[in-house]
């Protein structure tokens, strides 16, 4: 049986409750960016994004009609609207408490040892966004050779550093030193790799990032790995679970790349008669229109997805299955430049599903990945709930 989940990364379905607490309230990355942008998602649509709560449809955006797959929205339990609390809650780790933060900069105790570490010093160090943060400081990047540290309202460390300045493996070894200094009472959720490239105002080498996480505590991709099943991670997906419980990753440079990858595992996987997860992030939703706020290129993004939903669905095996998810929020229309609190979108498909089937508002994130094993036989007594049974 070959299951595979794509991450829709910030394609937030509507505020959660608790939204006004993150300063979300009134967010809906789907229903904003549309209005903002329309661009028509018919195969989304027939999938079941047209009977999603709270989802508007209209027939220039997201026509209403039949349905051919099952669909939903789930809550997130852990404190977070980031990408490591979602991801590790989809496969069974629910956070009682947030990641750490650091909106006034890193501590002296962090930063001594991170010069230390390069043998440099350091530019920024206070929360920016990440195009503006090489705009303000890449020329003073270029004359000194510093890196540039900044964070978010995250909890993150990112280092930024042109790629004709700092080769990338050194940019890698100076976020494996960061890594291991951010520890115990200032552990972040993730060091990421920043590169950028040509001149004033610079560009982004987005292909290039790399995340280094903090290792998340036993979960199902562990648990389908003991089982002997085949666990597949394309895009950052290996890198948010620190490369825990993988048995092959596949780095990607887009959004493009990481579908035609994914399509093509999949049908490697159906013709091997593989058993396993193939486990997708597409994060161009989020790192190039969700935190740039860019309406158009995020609902661009949206069409491209779903221009290639089609060949997706026939990829899937007899057997098998499509999972189409989101972790968070991240509204274009929305202030700031920082992830929003919302619902995290649930679409699923079977080759033998004869109706439209109502998933419900799920009550845990960690609903995937209590579904991914009992879709995989694997043994996981860890919170979420299967809906796997609702799919048969």
């Amino acid at each position: 049986m070959l299951l595979t989940i794509i991450v829709l990364d910030s394609v937030g379905a509507g505020a959660l409750p608790d939204a006004a607490k993150f300063g979300d309230a009134g967010a809906h990355t789907l229903n904003h960016t549309l209005a903002a942008a329309p661009v028509l998602l018919p195969n989304l649509a027939r999938l079941g994004l047209s009977r999603v709560p709270t989802v508007q449809t209209s027939p220039q955006t997201i026509p209403a009609g039949d349905v051919q797959g099952a669909f939903g929205r789930m809550c997130e339990v852990s404190p977070g609207k980031d990408t490591s609390t979602g991801h590790w809650e989809f496969m069974g780790v629910q956070l009682q408490h947030p990641f750490q933060v650091f909106p006034d900069g890193f501590p002296p105790a962090v930063m001594d040892r991170f010069d230390a570490a390069t043998g440099r010093g350091h530019l920024c160090n206070k929360p920016y966004s990440g195009t503006d943060v090489i705009r303000d400081y890449g020329e003073e990047h270029l004359r000194t050779g510093f890196p540039i540290v900044y964070t978010s309202a995250d909890s993150v460390f990112q280092i930024a550093a042109h790629e004709d300045v700092v080769p990338l493996e050194t940019l890698y070894e100076w976020c494996q030193a960061a890594r291991e200094i951010l520890q115990g009472e200032y552990a972040v959720a993730r060091v990421i790799a920043r590169p950028f490239r040509g001149e004033y105002p610079f560009e982004r080498a987005n292909e290039h990032r790399r995340d280094f996480s903090l290792v998340p505590p036993h979960n199902v991709l562990d648990a389908l790995r003991e089982k002997g099943r085949a666990v597949v991670g394309i895009g950052k997906i290996p890198d948010i679970y620190a490369h825990r419980g993988f048995t092959e990753e596949i780095h990607t440079d887009n959004n493009a790349d990481g579908i035609q990858k994914t399509l093509a595992r999949m049908k490697q996987a159906a013709a091997e008669g593989e058993d396993g997860l193939i486990f997708t992030n597409l994060v161009d939703f989020d790192a190039k229109y969700g935190h740039r706020r860019d309406p158009q290129g995020y609902s661009d993004a949206l069409a491209a997805f779903d221009a290639a939903l089609p060949d997706l669905l026939a990829a899937v095996p007899e057997d098998g299955a499509l999972l189409v998810i989101s972790d968070h929020g991240n509204d274009p229309t929305w202030h700031g430049t920082d992830h929003t609190r919302e619902y995290g979108l649930l679409l699923a498909y079977r080759p033998g599903l004869k109706e439209a089937v109502d998933l419900g508002e799920r009550a845990t994130f960690a609903d995937v990945g209590a579904t991914a094993a009992g879709a995989l036989g694997a043994d996981w007594n860890g919170p979420g709930e299967s809906f796997w049974p609702d799919l048969a």
